[in-house]
């Protein structure tokens, strides 16, 4: 893509010290170990490093592919023309500036951030404990476990708004969390960081609770196995896994793609999945599922697919826009002569 392979040379020149990797395999980054090459992966170093790669590929009507720890997403192994943002890097933690909040930048692990909570005497992201994610993404999707989701804490979002190219607070009011949603799925932006809002606890409680949560997880989970966690999210009135297993699908395999013999829930790579093995499997679990209980199953894992472009289209719906405000600009200059005319002297 022309605009891509522009962005790049000019990332290059004007951000020389940017950690760009290009033709980079993202079966090296995703927890399933599937996928193939990126046209470029950028794991700037800071906010302001990432604000100026987001600036360049805007201006060349591109647009990136923000991810963390990827431990939910699926790649093709033909590779996609595309640029992918790693906020690895971005891994400021800190106490907030008001009571009982904490801050912490997008490419922070949850663990980390509910131990750093633990240790600091605060409850509420004890569920987050175990999730293998990150502050970005785990905000994106609203990630949950047992019981807590992040739009219980999350007080606040600072996101990069492209469009207008600046860092933007959002109340975690204005945020639009639903079940594994979040308004920024649809908004042109990245993730920076988050503000936490907790509860004083003893670090002791906090811990153990944790420590509960995780031993529950680690018995019922195959986390000795490459997985993108939670292959389906929960339908209405029920759980995927127990319908999978009911289905009888548990230990079905395609490939070297399988759903899990331990938890009916997760697919798992036993050793050679590749991208088709694991689209077959999840589209024929979702069927059978269907088939079985009239039920339809909606995907966790984000599953990017073959041929993908990301085209930041700004300057088309800027001229949209301002024809719009042309057109109506029109309008109330013709509205307004009408109404003189017909004003008469008393």
């Amino acid at each position: 893509m022309e605009g891509l392979e522009k962005a790049i040379e000019q990332i290059k020149e004007n951000i020389p010290k940017l950690d760009l990797r290009e033709n980079e395999p993202m079966r090296n980054h995703c927890s399933f170990k599937v996928g193939g090459a990126v046209r470029a992966f950028a794991v700037p170093g800071d906010l302001f490093e990432m604000s100026k790669v987001m600036f360049y590929l805007h201006m060349n009507g591109v647009s990136p592919l923000t991810l963390g720890k990827c431990t939910n997403v699926i790649f093709p192994e033909e590779g996609l023309d595309i640029m992918v943002i790693s906020t690895e890097n971005l891994r400021k933690l800190r106490l907030g500036e008001t009571e009982n909040t904490i801050y912490a930048e997008a490419g922070v692990s949850l663990a980390k951030l509910a131990q750093f909570a633990r240790d600091n005497g605060l409850s509420g992201l004890e569920f987050a404990s175990g999730i293998p994610g990150s502050v970005g993404g785990g905000v994106l999707m609203n990630a949950g476990a047992y019981g807590g989701e992040m739009k219980d804490v999350v007080e606040s979002v600072v996101v990069y708004y492209v469009p207008t190219q600046a860092l933007t607070e959002v109340k975690g009011s204005d945020c639009g969390f639903e079940y594994r949603r979040s308004a920024f799925e649809k908004i042109n932006c990245a993730i920076m960081g988050a503000v936490f809002k907790l509860t004083p606890d003893d670090p002791e409680a906090i811990g153990a609770r944790m420590k509960e949560m995780n031993a529950k997880r680690t018995a019922s989970q195959p986390l000795d196995m490459p997985s993108a966690g939670s292959a389906f999210k929960r339908p209405v009135g029920g759980y995927a896994a127990a319908l999978i297993d009911r289905c009888g699908l548990k230990g079905y395999t395609v490939g070297g793609a399988q759903i899990s013999q331990k938890h009916a829930g997760f697919a798992v790579n036993t050793g050679s999945a590749t991208y088709d093995d694991v689209v077959e499997l999840l589209d024929h679990v979702r069927r059978e599922v269907y088939a079985q209980t009239q039920i339809t199953l909606e995907p966790e894992i984000r599953i990017y697919p073959k041929g993908m472009m990301l085209v930041d289209d700004w300057r088309e719906r800027k001229q949209t826009i301002i024809d719009g405000m042309l057109e109506q600009a029109k309008q109330n200059a013709a509205d307004s002569a009408a109404e003189s005319r017909d004003v008469r002297p008393s």
